[in-house]
């Protein structure tokens, strides 16, 4: 099985570093470029086409969403996974409305990191716990904060993804769009303040939701 291709993109040199040699860690990650601007950026990941690019939002320009829309108009078949340490709302929203298939901050564990690498490159969508609730707020304006109650259809989805089914194979098994299946998972998500579809599967046997 081919190793995961990746670009990594921050203006901070350490930084670059750090995951760089985090990354390298892992067997089945190849990191084939770097960069410290949004315009390198651009140039990087039009040559190597990435399966992911990490990159941090607030970079020399083009940055936030603005670099996240044009990565993916130059190389559609990647997935942009923001790596940051902003979580407000006027950085998220535009991360996420752009089109980043995940966005982790940057005190994540590094299993944690590994895995929403893996998961992005199979279109999986990861937040962290603070951005899923973010983005939950703007969902459910007006609601109380995040709750462990699950509805009947997001226990439904839930329920698959423990059997190991994919976004697409739930949606057709529910007779529903793929983008609802994304759309109920990053509520569970926030409802259960975990990043991912297996911390969410661990979470809710952990809690009797399954």
């Amino acid at each position: 099985m081919a190793a995961l291709r990746l670009v990594v993109v921050d203006d901070h040199p350490v930084v670059r570093d750090g995951l760089r040699g985090m990354l390298g860690t892992q067997p089945d990650f190849a990191i084939v470029g770097e960069a410290a601007t949004g315009s390198e950026a651009l140039t990087v990941v039009e040559a190597a086409r990435p399966d992911v690019v990490l990159t941090d939002l607030r970079l020399p320009e083009p940055s936030g969403g603005a670099l996240i829309r044009l990565l993916l108009e130059r190389v559609p078949t990647a997935r942009v996974l923001v790596l940051t340490t902003h979580d407000t709302d006027s950085d998220v929203l535009p991360a996420v409305e752009a089109g980043a298939i995940g966005y982790l901050l940057k005190d994540a564990p590094r299993e944690e990191l590994f895995r929403a690498v893996r998961a992005a490159a199979k279109g999986e969508t990861v937040l962290s716990p603070s951005v899923a609730a973010v983005l939950l707020a703007r969902v459910r304006p007006g609601r109380p904060a995040p709750t462990t109650r699950l509805s009947a259809r997001e226990r439904e989805i839930l329920a698959l993804v423990a059997e190991g089914r994919t976004n697409r194979e739930t949606a057709a098994a529910l007779f529903i769009s793929e983008a609802t299946v994304k759309t109920h998972l990053l509520h569970i998500y926030a409802k259960l303040e975990v990043p991912d579809r297996a911390s969410a599967v661990s979470a809710a046997h952990r809690r009797g939701l399954l």
